[in-house]
């Protein structure tokens, strides 16, 4: 008796490419409804608008009326305009008060976070309150601080005989008094990124170290802080952009009619002040502009840059 022959049939070729084809094109058309959202908030809220605010910064324009075509005008008058070469003065100052201080304090800061210790979720989360906290009431409640007849600050320094500083009210203090703030805000964020990058090193660095007898002071400067560079970078430019965008702490602390405003008047506020305060859109969008292409030419050299120091595991 003959055994009984088995056929195998296989779909076509044809078959299966097609179907692969039709699961390509099904994939891509849900990946694009997925990224919709996220591409129509681009499109309207950040797109859009800088591409008005380019074009309005060669217009005249109060905000009412159509805007009136002037070529370059506005940034002419920008470079005769002492106010705004002030204004961005202040801003470099304060960026360079703010960004090395409010780095190498969250740095030192993530490293004690970083510890296995008692309690750590509690100090963690006390850290970074300030970061969750309106800036609106961070700044209310330091210029009560500041206050110089009745702030805790004053009170506590003349407590210990100390010179007792009209801190919001002084040139000498004013931006500085403004910067302090700032980098006491912005230690939990930096911290907190910086924290995951040391969660990321892998142990096994530190236990070769330890072999070889190398010290806490080794450990930290030949494996930590290289090994946490690329964090490091990432912070260094979000924070210098968002050094060169304050705004609402200037606006809060200061009181609008003092000429302690001149000190500590930024880009951005000034900004405001044309556009909002004064209605001449066309100056404050020039302005934008130029902050823009600073921003962006610090952004480009800080990347360029990265590439001698920023070590990748």
């Amino acid at each position: 008796m003959s055994s009984p022959i088995t056929v195998t049939t296989e779909p076509p070729k044809t078959t299966t490419k097609r179907k692969a084809g039709k699961l390509a094109v099904h994939e891509a058309v849900w990946g694009y409804i997925f990224i919709l959202p996220v591409v129509l908030g681009l499109g309207l809220f950040y797109m859009a608008p800088s591409a008005a605010s380019l074009f309005l910064s060669f217009t005249s324009w109060d905000g009412l009326t159509s805007p009136q075509f002037i070529g370059f005008d506005n940034f002419a008058n920008l470079m005769k305009d002492d106010k705004f070469t002030g204004s961005m003065l202040n801003t470099m100052l304060y960026t360079v008060g703010t960004v090395p201080l409010s780095v190498a304090l969250a740095t030192v800061l993530a490293v004690l976070l970083n510890q296995k210790i008692k309690g750590m979720v509690f100090y963690r989360t006390f850290y970074f309150i300030p970061v969750i906290t309106m800036p609106i009431a961070v700044g209310m409640v330091w210029k009560w601080l500041y206050n110089s007849e009745f702030g805790l600050i004053n009170h506590v320094l003349g407590v210990m005989n100390l010179p007792q500083p009209n801190w919001l009210f002084d040139e000498k203090f004013a931006l500085f008094s403004i910067v302090l703030v700032s980098v006491w805000s912005s230690i939990g964020y930096n911290a907190v990124i910086l924290l995951s990058g040391l969660q990321g090193i892998s142990g096994s660095y530190y236990e070769a170290a330890s072999l070889d007898g190398a010290g806490t002071l080794y450990k930290f400067f030949r494996i930590t802080l290289p090994l946490l560079t690329p964090s490091l970078f990432f912070v260094l430019v979000m924070s210098f952009i968002n050094s060169f965008q304050v705004f609402d702490l200037i606006f809060i602390m200061m009181d609008q009619q003092t000429t302690m405003l001149e000190s500590t008047r930024t880009v951005v506020y000034s900004i405001w002040e044309d556009g909002f305060k004064y209605f001449n859109m066309g100056y404050a969008s020039a302005q934008a502009f130029i902050l823009f292409i600073v921003i962006l030419i610090i952004t480009m050299v800080q990347m360029y840059i990265q590439k001698r120091w920023v070590h990748y595991q």
